[in-house]
């Protein structure tokens, strides 16, 4: 089964591409429609700006390639930016336009100052499950994950929601739906939880 890992130009690629070698999956980065309809299961990182990254992903005409893969309910995984894509509309330096393969937004952390909290949300945070995705499978509950963003997503269906964590408030850190899971936080820099998460991914 092949893992195709999508480069656009704004992915931490090698990262995943090590982790999943870590637990026995060969993965190969890729950059072409056509590698995405001939791969069985993709990976869509990222770090960075919506804005930027969909202007991109379009560009290289990868859009509709994504949307088929998960059309056809091949494994699909999104990690950080690759979440928030996924969605209708972000709001980061204006309204943009993104996948729209989700219901729903990306909007900025609205944190109360009096609880000293910052924005990018960046470190260690637990995972509060709400459904067990697939990739959550023999996890414990509460695992720590590293987290790096400024956004969080919100679902128009709250039945999509796999994690949550808190920052201040619930924000919505991982969803799944058939085949397509995908997650705010870093499984590739989570340790010995996000390896886990891979593997699962690996099996899917």
């Amino acid at each position: 089964m092949s893992i195709g890992i999508i480069d656009y130009g704004m992915g931490n690629l090698r990262s995943v591409q090590k982790a999943l070698a870590v637990v026995g999956s060969r993965a190969e980065i890729i950059s072409r429609p056509e590698q995405i309809d001939q791969a069985d299961k993709i990976v869509l990182p990222g770090i960075g700006a919506l804005k930027d990254a969909i202007a991109v992903v379009r560009e290289k005409k990868l859009d509709e390639a994504i949307k088929r893969h998960v059309q056809r309910n091949k494994p699909f995984l999104g990690v950080c930016l690759g979440l928030q894509m996924l969605f209708d509309v972000g709001f980061e330096d204006g309204e943009h336009r993104a996948l729209g393969i989700i219901p729903g937004k990306c909007v900025r952390f609205d944190v109360d100052s009096t609880l000293n909290l910052k924005v990018p949300h960046m470190g260690w945070n637990q995972l509060l499950i709400r459904r067990r995705s697939p990739i959550l499978k023999d996890l414990p509950e509460s695992a720590g994950v590293y987290f790096v963003h400024s956004y969080h997503v919100v679902p128009t269906d709250a039945n999509v929601i796999a994690t949550e964590t808190d920052y201040g408030r619930p924000f919505v850190s991982s969803i799944w739906r058939d085949n397509l899971v995908a997650t705010q936080f870093h499984p590739e820099k989570s340790q010995k939880i996000g390896l886990q998460m891979l593997a699962n991914f690996a099996a899917m």
